[in-house]
């Protein structure tokens, strides 16, 4: 089963819409907003 994680810059103020847009996409299995140079980690799969 292949897995990425994706590091997400979001506009200052849509962090919380993107996270909370982002955990109602099927493939993705984790999201979670962090500090640093990117906003928001996620991590996909695919089925296979």
């Amino acid at each position: 089963m292949p897995k990425a994680f994706v590091l997400i810059n979001a506009e200052i103020g849509y962090e919380s819409e993107v996270l909370k847009s982002l955990k109602k996409i099927e493939n993705v299995k984790e999201a979670y907003m962090v500090y640093g140079i990117y906003d928001i980690i996620v991590r996909v799969e695919r089925g296979c």
